[in-house]
């Protein structure tokens, strides 16, 4: 485990304290950059900053926990979509997510960079996640007819991942969705209608 404190050992109430100490710290991150003082985190979460530095005990292990906590979420809903709507439909939901957690990835970029660098184990970790999430979209969409066979979500990620580069501002929700339409038609394209 890392320096953190387990989420899977924690009471009811610290657990929700945990929860809303990641929320504060990505939000605050995004907004302030890698210089927000921690106390901050704890006023905005509503806890004292003991309660912070006993479940995270450096800076470093709080935006890690951040970063993580923002790839759990985006994870996890690749399966709650596909339990909800088709899969080319759970696809494009999840795609919307994933836009999200671009975004905060952006925001806490600074402080993320300086918590762990591109090439640290945290990243590795977590792009073979996202990776499998992706997969697990993919696989059904080739199941249900709904998307091509044919692709690799290696390929599918590098695509998405043109978000990043587009500028910040207030058309960007709306460039981002043009491109994931058009990403989403491409996966569907050369599918037999049933």
């Amino acid at each position: 485990m890392t320096a953190e404190t387990s989420p899977r050992s924690l009471r009811a109430d610290a657990q929700r304290n945990r929860d809303k100490l990641l929320s504060a710290a990505t939000a605050a991150f995004a907004e302030a950059g890698d210089e927000v003082a921690l106390e901050a985190v704890a006023e905005r979460a509503g806890v004292g900053i003991g309660t912070l530095y006993r479940h995270f005990p450096s800076r470093q292990a709080l935006i890690c926990a951040a970063y993580r906590s923002e790839v759990d979420a985006l994870c996890a809903a690749a399966a709650d979509l596909l339990e909800s709507m088709p899969a080319d439909q759970a696809l494009r939901a999840w795609t919307e997510r994933f836009a999200d957690y671009i975004a905060a990835k952006r925001a806490m970029g600074e402080a993320l960079r300086s918590a762990a660098g591109s090439d640290s184990p945290l990243f590795a970790e977590t792009r073979q996640r996202i990776l499998g999430a992706l997969r697990l979209l993919l696989e059904a969409g080739a199941s249900a007819g709904t998307l091509r066979a044919d692709v690799n979500p290696k390929d599918v990620i590098r695509v998405i991942n043109g978000i990043w580069y587009l500028p910040s501002g207030p058309e960007w929700r709306a460039d981002v969705g043009r491109m994931l339409d058009l990403v989403i038609d491409g996966l569907r394209y050369g599918v037999r209608s049933t």
